[in-house]
């Protein structure tokens, strides 16, 4: 198996990423290609109190296990499968199931802090960055954490101000620098991505 085609997408909070990644995902169905979600990459915290995981700050880089997501790409660009861990959010620590990944064509990682790590973005092909305005971003975030995951209206609102907001302004925007791409206003910005569609298919055919 030839060396798959890395591609990253990165950027804020509710930014658009999962629907640009989707977008790509879906532009080439017709071939093989994976997903891979860095959220599922958050530390075990299986060893700590319930009291001590929430107060987790999911939103510094220090709570991925960048390692093991490293390890992964590398066996997945060697043609070997990997055995991908799935978080709980309701508990704050990885579930006991875990997702067999096969290696593939493509491969798209997406997630806050994938342009973020050194050892991330020297295996990728392709480095994207999507940006959106910070009011849209935090209302994604809010409708998202309050139906998907829970979250009282307080608690997300709480958050945003103690730790997402200084978070993006000190680990995720400054990652915009080592991107190839910008893509701003995320899935809505067709002419963005029908330039990398293509972009990506000449690289595939070359």
């Amino acid at each position: 198996m030839n060396k798959p085609l890395i591609i990253g997408v990165a950027g804020g909070t509710a930014s658009g990423k999962s629907s640009v990644s989707r977008i790509l995902y879906d532009a080439f169905s017709d071939r093989t290609i994976t997903l891979l979600r860095q959220d599922d990459y958050y530390n075990d915290q299986s060893h700590m109190t319930m009291e001590e995981r929430v107060k987790t700050n999911y939103d510094h880089p220090l709570s991925m296990d960048n390692e093991l997501l490293v390890k992964h790409l590398k066996k997945l660009m060697l043609g070997y499968s990997i055995e991908k861990p799935v978080y709980d959010y309701t508990q704050h620590t990885r579930s006991e199931e875990t997702e067999k990944i096969e290696p593939t064509k493509i491969i798209i990682v997406e997630g806050l802090f994938v342009l973020e790590d050194v050892k991330i973005r020297e295996l990728l092909d392709i480095k994207i960055f999507v940006e959106s305005d910070d009011d849209i971003r935090f209302i994604r975030r809010l409708l998202r954490d309050t139906t998907e995951r829970g979250r009282t209206i307080d608690s997300v609102i709480s958050q945003y101000i103690e730790s997402v907001k200084p978070m993006h302004e000190e680990f995720v925007e400054p990652t915009k620098k080592y991107a190839d791409i910008i893509v701003p206003d995320g899935k809505t910005n067709t002419v963005a991505l029908d330039l990398l569609i293509t972009k990506i298919n000449s690289i595939l055919n070359a």
